[in-house]
């Protein structure tokens, strides 16, 4: 037996070391992200009952919760202000706390810099704080996060600097994204079909939503590594909807089978990418790689299109569509 297990041996070991480096699979990178969620206590709050928002809440935060995600939930305070509602949409994004999440600042009335201008903006921040400052601190958390309305980070430089200014003095570090597919308008789209209880619909939806977020992962992915050299720990928007509430496992899923896994926003700030010269300004807010490339100079382009009848649903339905109104001169 000897004398044949030997060159049986001496034949595979010549195998292993004639088969070339580039047949070995290439290493998968290293994939991770931070989900934050904006427009808390409900993206269409003014819209719905406080009953409607605690079911919403309490649906989505059971999910994320049994799937350990963490999140920070982005807050516009004004949301909480109806008449003979207030203390119960009060208890629904005290939700957020007790299911062990994160609260962050998205200004009161979720006003855009572009906008409101400066002054209005800042005001609009500190009245943002009230309510989420006050429940933070009864679980001695501080209130350390905010996020820009619209993703609008100012129409000059001079601005965007002034308002990062303010941020910093007033303790807070900036939530940039990486990771947008524009989730609030199939939101819109499913809370439309719900309220119908058309079911086909609803599935449509629901699938379109899935395969645009999945595009537009890999899309960010390619642009990153095209950008920076290397993908960074990406940052996630979605917003408090009933689209996240009752489908945002499946997204989870798409996430997971790209080989992401789930990290906080205070780890995914710690990536080097969120230190980077970024001196992108413009009338319309977008997200942060983007913002690296075009401080590069770089034009990114090959970006997925949004599903036109998705589009076109919107405006039919008088939903938004992200564009934001300049105010009336007075």
């Amino acid at each position: 037996m000897k004398p044949i297990a030997l060159p049986l041996a001496i034949v595979c070991l010549f195998s292993f070391l004639s088969t070339p480096v580039s047949a070995q699979a290439p290493k998968p990178p290293d994939r991770q992200v931070a989900v934050t969620i904006d427009d808390l206590p409900a993206s269409t709050a003014d819209r719905m009952s406080a009953t409607q928002i605690t079911t919403m809440t309490a649906k989505l935060l059971g999910t994320l919760r049994d799937q350990k995600i963490p999140v920070v939930g982005f807050v516009n305070e004004k949301k909480l202000y109806k008449t003979g509602e207030v203390d119960e949409r009060i208890k629904a994004l005290q939700m957020w706390l007790d299911y062990g999440f994160e609260l962050g600042n998205h200004t009161f009335s979720h006003s855009s810099l572009n906008q409101v201008g400066l002054k209005a903006w800042e005001e609009d921040v500190i009245l943002g704080e009230s309510v989420t400052r006050m429940l933070l601190g009864q679980r001695k958390m501080k209130l350390r996060y905010f996020r820009h309305p619209y993703l609008d980070t100012g129409r000059d430089l001079l601005t965007r600097r002034e308002a990062e200014a303010f941020l910093v003095e007033r303790g807070y570090r900036i939530a940039p994204i990486t990771l947008d597919a524009w989730d609030w308008m199939f939101a819109g789209l499913y809370e439309d079909a719900k309220n119908r209880n058309d079911t086909g619909l609803q599935q449509q939806i629901v699938k379109e939503y899935l395969a645009y977020h999945d595009a537009v992962f890999a899309y960010s992915e390619q642009l990153s590594a095209k950008i920076l050299g290397y993908e960074p720990k990406q940052i996630l928007l979605l917003h408090a909807s009933n689209l996240e509430a009752d489908h945002i496992g499946e997204l989870l899923d798409v996430l997971r089978k790209r080989g992401y896994r789930f990290i906080t926003l205070e780890d995914a700030l710690s990536d080097s990418a969120y230190s980077l010269p970024d001196t992108y300004v413009g009338e319309e807010g977008t997200g942060w790689i983007d913002h690296w490339a075009i401080s590069l100079g770089k034009i990114p382009q090959g970006a997925p299109v949004m599903p036109q009848w998705v589009m076109d649903r919107t405006k039919e339905l008088h939903l938004s569509t992200g564009q934001v109104t300049a105010p009336a001169p007075n």
